[in-house]
């Protein structure tokens, strides 16, 4: 099991919580900050002393307070440390429930493990931690349902731009306006009408607005 572990979470309970869920894991040395600027002092420091952390686990999200911070959320924090310590194992535990967010800090930022913070996160903070040990990314069932499912429709630049404009305000019939604008092809109204039937379609909607509340509750917008 790993023998060293960091926690950066800005939520004191919380904090305390996965500090107990890893005494009942009985790793040897824990520790915790509350900022990511504190979290990646620590990791540098590790090196420094070439004693480094086994895994680090972050919160995606953390509050401004009186406390001037260069880096503001976990996104940042792990970017960094991927420059200094590349092998880090990192499980990221969050509230954040969209699977485009959670699919991105996979695929961009090479995590290795996400938990939801719901009933139950104890038990699921455990078998992330135990999965990631043996070098085996972890994301619950559930979440991992949610983002096969997004995967299985690849949307492309032009049905962002499309989508965001609805979401915008913009009446389907004056698209075409804004994407010849912006230079965006194809930008008759045809096209825009063909893609947007074709992509509700595909994703089980029947109106554009219930195509944006998807796209916007699993992020892609």
């Amino acid at each position: 099991m790993f023998k060293k572990i960091l926690i950066a979470e800005d939520h004191e309970s919380i904090n305390i919580s996965v500090q107990k869920t890893l005494e009942e894991l009985n790793i040897p040395i824990v520790d915790y900050v509350y900022y990511c600027d504190d979290a990646l002092a620590k990791v540098q420091k590790s090196i420094r002393e070439q004693q480094p952390y086994d895994l680090l686990i972050t919160d995606l999200y953390y509050e401004e307070d009186h406390h001037t911070q260069h880096l503001k959320d976990g996104r940042e924090l792990i970017e960094k440390i991927r420059e200094i310590q590349p092998s880090l194992k990192v499980i990221v535990f969050s509230a954040e429930h969209k699977s485009g967010i959670i699919d991105s800090l996979f695929k961009d930022y090479h995590i290795n493990g996400y938990v939801r913070k719901a009933r139950n996160d104890s038990k699921e903070l455990k078998k992330s931690i135990a999965s990631v040990y043996i070098n085996e990314n972890y994301l619950s069932l559930d979440l991992k349902q949610e983002v096969r499912k997004l995967n299985s429709y690849e949307f492309s630049a032009y049905d962002i731009a499309l989508v965001s404009l609805l979401s915008k305000g913009v009446l389907q019939k004056n698209i075409p306006s804004y994407l010849q604008e912006k230079n965006i092809k194809p930008y008759s109204l045809s096209s825009v009408e063909k893609k947007l039937n074709s992509l509700k379609e595909d994703l089980e909607v029947t109106s554009n607005e219930q195509l944006v509340a998807f796209c916007k509750d699993i992020g892609i917008i």
